[in-house]
């Protein structure tokens, strides 16, 4: 296996790991600011980039059944969010395969 570069992105706001500010996301591609996560306020975003996922796990969230993984920044390693793998409920399909990354550990990259 080689190296991995990040990948960096082209926004007027991208939003970074906080602890490193490497890029994750673009502001374009949120999908909701209503979610919460463990730390307070989080997002929904399409998209993310230099993250790794760590294994599948069922949780009882709010909303329903769902299995998550956790995922992390592929500079310095800390968790960020998870990712949607699969929604029990109909009314939720509409994450499977989407991310949440939570607000308090992100930061605005300029």
């Amino acid at each position: 296996m080689g190296l991995s570069y990040n990948v960096y992105l082209n926004s007027h706001k991208i939003y970074g790991c906080k602890n490193c500010k490497a890029h994750l996301s673009n502001h374009e591609d949120i999908i909701s600011r209503n979610f919460r996560g463990q730390h307070g306020k989080a997002y929904l975003f399409n998209n993310v980039v230099n993250v790794t996922a760590g294994d599948a796990s069922e949780r009882n969230m709010t909303t329903g059944r769902h299995i998550v993984r956790d995922i992390a920044c592929r500079q310095c390693n800390e968790t960020v969010g998870w990712k949607y793998d699969k929604a029990f409920e109909a009314s939720e399909k509409y994450k499977e395969g989407k991310y949440i990354l939570e607000a308090e550990l992100l930061c605005n990259v300029t």
